[in-house]
């Protein structure tokens, strides 16, 4: 049992994969859209499952919700055969959903008879048997932070299920949550306004508040299906909820703001510390907060989560403080806004994706291009033929994932590719001159990623991307060992280490390094001895007997016993007027063992 996703499938990086993703958010978002919609509490749990149901594709789907005594029951299902399953009652702790209850998270296994990890209830085992389910995915249903049921999708044969099912599913009970609430709140104004007809205009208003609620919901599910982005978001919301909104992203950079100057999320304005003091608590807590600043404005804070994961949070701001309908209303706002930043973030991953994936096929089949991966570059408005310029990223304290998606930003607007290649973030654009091409690029990487990373281009002969990539890389590891590590070059700007990097001339590297300081590196090798480390803190120290002394950290007899030991190896002139062969040598030995050549 588990609440970690299952690996991607096979096919998640074709064509029909990213065609049936579209279709399921496209299908996901409708469907919210229409579990918005008022109605008897049943028939909700009935569109709800079948709604479920028709969106994961598995055998069949159920819904139980708590009752009074903690015990979840069987109220909706779709595919199910036995009559007496959907009269299931599972005790309180029991079983999968208990589990999902308790921890309020996404859990499933994929044989739920064999299970050990879980309470099993005899009865129940016995219904599960005669139903034939095996694999089983549940899924919470929030209401306000609490869990209020779960929402089941089971299949009758042993499976897994991957993260994508996962997150739609969970994304889906949401909106469900969404619309049960919705629901029961229905029922309970209709009851209310039945048996109290003198407190009909407190139940107006409370009608009132939850058409308010739709209203922002449709809005804003609007906004997802016709491609909004975050500048929509917050127009809406400032506009059905009156006062000032800012939309953070992940890094709590703004995004967007509407019906505020944007200058009140800096972190000199006197509301920020209210803002940030809010945002920690909706970090914590997972539920709205709000607070107030020395001007007696409220700030009310919710983030915006997708599972664990944290993709940004909505500001509101207002002169008075707010209903508990307005934060209500607030948090449901979040689930609209994860779907949008879920949708951007999967059509963002396709489009690397298959961007990384063409780079590859031209460096691994370069110098020939085909006329099918010249058709695809041309459909991205990209001339295969004028990709002179080849880029490779590293960087101490980013991860190589973040450096391509960096890369990919840039060559989106340079008409390029880039990805991940052999390890090593890459990219290949076109660039009039090379040596401004690369100094732009990191310039504008460094500038997103806020910390240092290192950029070395290579341009490319007769589109021969894989030599240029080798002879790239090298040269990137190189200026790493050199101690660079916050620039963009060219690799013809170590044109004095070329031996280092040129594949074809390594042989003139071992000649160089083995007529010169050969036999000290076979004696060192023999003896297990480190005569070439007291060479180079020789020369180091600019043949100062006791800084070098210092440097090994040995006594000055010690170092003159090391240093006659080198003249009978390499003779006397090693000191002499050949000195300048003999550094040269050892600085590129030590460079080569760096880079690993």
């Amino acid at each position: 049992m588990t609440s970690t996703a299952s690996p991607f499938p096979a096919d998640e990086n074709s064509q029909a994969y990213h065609l049936r993703r579209k279709r399921e958010l496209s299908s996901l978002y409708a469907t919210a859209r229409s579990l918005t919609a008022l109605g008897e509490l049943d028939d909700v749990l009935r569109s709800i499952v079948r709604h479920a149901h028709g969106l994961i594709g598995t055998d069949f789907t159920y819904l139980s919700l708590l009752g009074p005594d903690n015990a979840l029951s069987v109220r909706a299902s779709e595919g199910t055969i036995s009559a007496d399953f959907l009269a299931a009652g599972i005790p309180p702790g029991t079983g999968l959903g208990g589990q999902v209850i308790e921890r309020c998270k996404p859990i499933w296994v994929s044989n739920y008879l064999i299970a050990g990890e879980l309470n099993h209830d005899h009865d129940f085992d016995g219904l599960v048997a005669r139903e034939g389910m095996v694999a089983l995915l549940g899924v919470p249903l929030l209401v306000r932070g609490r869990a209020v049921g779960a929402l089941f999708a089971a299949d009758r044969s042993e499976r897994l299920f991957s993260s994508e099912e996962i997150a739609l599913f969970s994304a889906f009970a949401d909106h469900a949550a969404i619309a049960l609430d919705n629901a029961r709140l229905y029922d309970q104004s209709r009851t209310a306004l039945e048996k109290l007809q003198a407190a009909y205009s407190v139940i107006e208003e409370h009608v009132a508040t939850i058409e308010r609620s739709q209203a922002v919901h449709e809005a804003l599910t609007e906004v997802v299906l016709t491609g909004g982005g975050p500048k929509d978001v917050a127009r809406h919301l400032a506009d059905q909820m009156g006062g000032a909104v800012i939309f953070l992203g992940r890094d709590n950079t703004l995004l967007a703001s509407a019906g505020v100057d944007q200058t009140l999320h800096d972190s000199d304005s006197p509301a920020w510390p209210g803002i940030r003091q809010a945002l920690e608590g909706a970090r914590r807590t997972g539920r709205c907060v709000t607070q107030q600043d020395a001007s007696a404005t409220t700030h009310s804070v919710a983030v915006v989560q997708a599972g664990d994961s944290y993709l940004g949070a909505l500001v509101w701001s207002q002169p008075s403080s707010p209903s508990p309908a307005d934060l209500r209303m607030l948090e449901r706002a979040t689930h609209i806004v994860a779907l949008m930043i879920l949708k951007e973030n999967a059509v963002a991953d396709a489009a690397e994706r298959l961007s990384g994936e063409l780079m590859t096929e031209l460096l691994v089949n370069s110098p020939h291009v085909s006329a099918a991966q010249r058709a695809r570059t041309r459909a991205r408005g990209i001339d295969v033929d004028a990709l002179n310029l080849l880029v490779v990223a590293d960087s101490t304290t980013a991860a190589t994932v973040e450096l391509s998606r960096q890369l990919h930003a840039y060559a989106q607007n340079h008409a390029g590719l880039a990805g991940e290649y052999l390890g090593r973030a890459t990219m290949l654009l076109h660039a009039e001159n090379a040596d401004e091409a690369v100094s732009d690029g990191h310039r504008a990487i460094r500038r997103q990623l806020d910390r240092d990373v290192n950029l070395m281009g290579e341009h490319v002969q007769g589109r021969d991307w894989a030599r240029a990539f080798a002879t790239a890389s090298r040269c990137l590891d190189l200026a790493l060992a050199l101690g660079r590590t916050d620039h963009g070059a060219t690799t013809s700007d170590y044109a004095l280490y070329s031996l280092l990097f040129a594949p074809e001339r390594i042989n003139e590297l071992d000649r160089f390094i083995s007529a010169t300081i050969g036999p000290l590196l076979a004696y060192d090798a023999q003896r297990s001895t480190d005569l070439v480390t007291t060479a180079v803190t020789y020369f180091a120290n600019r043949g100062s007997l006791a800084q070098t002394a210092r440097a090994l950290q040995v006594h000055l007899n010690t170092l003159l016993k090391r240093l006659d030991r080198i003249d009978l190896v390499l003779g006397d002139g090693w000191r002499g007027p050949e000195a300048l062969d003999t550094q040269l040598a050892l600085r590129m030995h030590q460079l080569r063992v760096s880079v690993g050549i």
